[in-house]
């Protein structure tokens, strides 16, 4: 574990008119606690809704030197209380692989005007973003990312009406043409399309690799579930599971539970969900879209 510290404004803050993200990195640079930290968690830089944190990274690419400790890096951890997940302003990462070329993990919430440019990085081992919808700008950035270490791979792909502009051939494109020799967790969450992902994954290169599956937070119903089951014998490879926020029936529960215990292999089917039926029509909602 990282020795961490969270900074973050509150509205009064920034209301007060002196605390904003330009003022965000000049403050944890000031910290006593910052030269002896590993990681840093922003949070809240007060009107994420209005304006970007793209002053956030650009402070932290000027005074890389500074933040060369650094090993895990988190920008845009609040919640709804403080900005809709689909509200926060992103901001452009290019910069940022080669100014913290000692960075492990980077966590990003939020995908508006999320810009990931052109990833070249050795060392990053885990890589996060959680939205409401995933551009698919954004998707082809971490398809052609070099990241000869990456062992994490967690993306929110989300719903069209919130950022998500792909289909289930932009999910196939990302695990067929990217390379990430040293993945072992993957996760592709929170999707409308959830039992097609299940499906692409079943048959994509990493799928004999990984040791963890995350298809959490979808709309994944009992043709996915099915498909899980029909499947993960053939992986002793895997042994978790994370389907956590699903909308499958009791009979397929029962089923993967039944795997679960015949191959001792940990399938987490928590926060099991009904859809929604308005006018005609059955909705199956993913945890996290506005």
């Amino acid at each position: 574990m990282y020795k961490s510290k969270v900074y973050s404004y509150d509205y009064d803050d920034y209301e007060e008119g002196d605390k904003s993200g330009k003022t965000m990195i000049a403050d944890i640079m000031a910290d006593e606690e910052f030269p002896s930290l590993e990681e840093i968690i922003i949070g809240s830089w007060g009107d994420a809704w209005e304006d970007s944190c793209q002053s956030m990274i650009d402070d932290i690419v000027t005074n890389k030197d500074k933040f060369s400790h650094i090993k895990s890096l988190f920008i845009g951890d609040m919640d709804f209380e403080d900005c809709e997940v689909s509200w926060i302003i992103q901001g452009d990462y290019s910069k940022l692989w080669e100014a913290m070329p000692q960075l492990e993990k980077l966590v990003i919430k939020g995908s508006s005007e999320l810009k990931l440019g052109n990833i070249k990085h050795d060392n990053l081992k885990s890589l996060e973003i959680i939205c409401g919808g995933l551009p698919s700008s954004v998707i082809e950035s971490i398809k052609k990312a070099s990241l000869p270490s990456l062992e994490s791979l967690l993306l929110y792909i989300g719903v069209d009406s919130y950022g998500f502009d792909g289909d289930k051939d932009t999910i196939k494109s990302l695990l067929n043409d990217s390379d990430f020799p040293a993945l072992k967790y993957l996760g592709l969450e929170d999707s409308e399309i959830q039992d097609d992902i299940a499906e692409i994954v079943f048959n994509c290169k990493y799928i004999s690799q990984i040791n963890t599956l995350d298809l959490a937070n979808g709309s994944l119903t009992d043709k996915g579930g099915q498909l899980i089951a029909d499947k993960i014998k053939d992986y002793p490879n895997i042994k978790k599971i994370d389907l956590h926020y699903h909308y499958m029936t009791d009979d397929i529960m029962d089923k993967l539970d039944d795997i679960a215990d015949e191959l001792d292999i940990d399938i987490d089917l928590d926060d099991d969900q009904e859809a929604d039926e308005y006018d005609g029509e059955v909705y199956y909602d993913p945890m996290l879209t506005e």
